[in-house]
């Protein structure tokens, strides 16, 4: 199979690989996504086949707007009606209770709910507008860090998928926040939109899902798994004040940086590095995290140190998927 590039002007012709079943990476503001038609089970599995991805995972349900998620749902609640309102589009995930065999299992992992978000994304909207609801999920190797341009997507799954819908880096560059919406608002995974923000919208308390999900454990939103997002290459945290400190203790190993400017300025050392933001800002530094990890996993390396954040706004999800990307290893002299 060969993988094809589509631009702007080639989006009908993208639309038409994925209503005859094929799969088709699409951009959004988030990471890049492996489409297939949220209908079709057959293309619905050939994305687990394409990722390597396991396949009680369930999939995030990528919709043109909210009209196309009420044929799925038992139900939206008036708190629900007030977020979408709010945050789409936009990178927020919403996980919903669904009619029975609305989807199929390949969709929603064998569960009762379904995932569904509507991107901020011009052109993966028109073809959404175009398709129909497509599943989305980082278009990726299993595991390995999301992809935030088109090409990432092709070193992954060049020659396993019929195309790409370049729409260039993405803006975000984490994925979307899941929540789940009962009595409260559980975050079953940090993003862009912050417990602050929910608290802002809707009268009802916002709690994170911390729990680590064991291996035989279906998860209900991608990317709650223990370790994800990880590089061939093992990660450290390091906190910006223990550099010099971490390089001096790894100096028997090739080690590779990714820090703010302000910190790799300050090493006296040549090694690769791989510059996350100017000054230690939390969203710059999420929107290149992956890319770091992409760009820093090379085979000359032994050892990627990544810069560390106290856990507080949009940096809680920096650290979400560091934490992972790293198997949850921070840097200790005396480990």
């Amino acid at each position: 199979m060969k993988t094809k590039y589509f631009q702007a002007n080639d989006i009908e012709e993208a639309a038409n690989y994925l209503t005859n079943g094929g799969l088709v990476a699409f951009p959004t503001e988030t990471v890049y996504g492996l489409g297939a038609l949220a209908s079709d089970e057959a293309a619905v599995k050939s994305v687990y086949q394409a990722k390597g991805r396991p396949s009680d995972n369930p999939l995030i349900v990528h919709v043109a707007s909210v009209d196309d998620v009420r044929p799925f749902v038992t139900q939206l609640s008036s708190e629900v009606e007030k977020l979408m309102e709010t945050f789409w589009p936009g990178p927020l995930t919403i996980v919903l209770p669904i009619k029975e065999d609305a989807l199929s299992q390949s969709v929603t992992g064998g569960l009762s709910t379904c995932a569904f978000r509507l991107p901020n994304q011009p052109l993966t909207q028109e073809l959404l507008s175009l398709t129909g609801p497509l599943v989305g999920p980082s278009a990726n190797t299993s595991g390995k860090p999301s992809p935030t341009t088109a090409q990432h997507v092709f070193h992954d799954l060049q020659g396993r998928i019929d195309g790409i819908l370049d729409g260039g880096h993405t803006t975000v560059g984490v994925e979307s926040t899941v929540i789940e919406v009962d009595e409260k608002i559980t975050i079953l995974r940090p993003g862009a939109i912050t417990k602050q923000m929910l608290e802002e919208v809707v009268d009802l308390p916002v709690i994170y899902d911390k729990h680590l999900i064991k291996e035989n454990e279906t998860p209900k939103a991608p990317g709650m798994k223990y370790k994800h997002y990880a590089p061939d290459v093992p990660v450290v945290i390091v906190q910006p004040d223990e550099f010099l400190e971490a390089i001096e203790y790894y100096k028997e190993k090739r080690i590779a940086v990714m820090a703010s400017k302000k910190i790799i300025d300050t090493l006296n050392i040549e090694i690769p590095t791989f510059e996350l933001s100017q000054q230690h800002d939390a969203r710059e530094a999420s929107a290149r995290l992956f890319a770091g990890l992409r760009a820093l996993d090379d085979s000359m390396i032994d050892l990627i140190l990544a810069e560390g954040y106290e856990e507080q706004g949009m940096a809680i999800a920096y650290m979400n998927r560091l934490k992972k990307a790293a198997n949850h290893q921070f840097y200790k002299k005396d480990s």
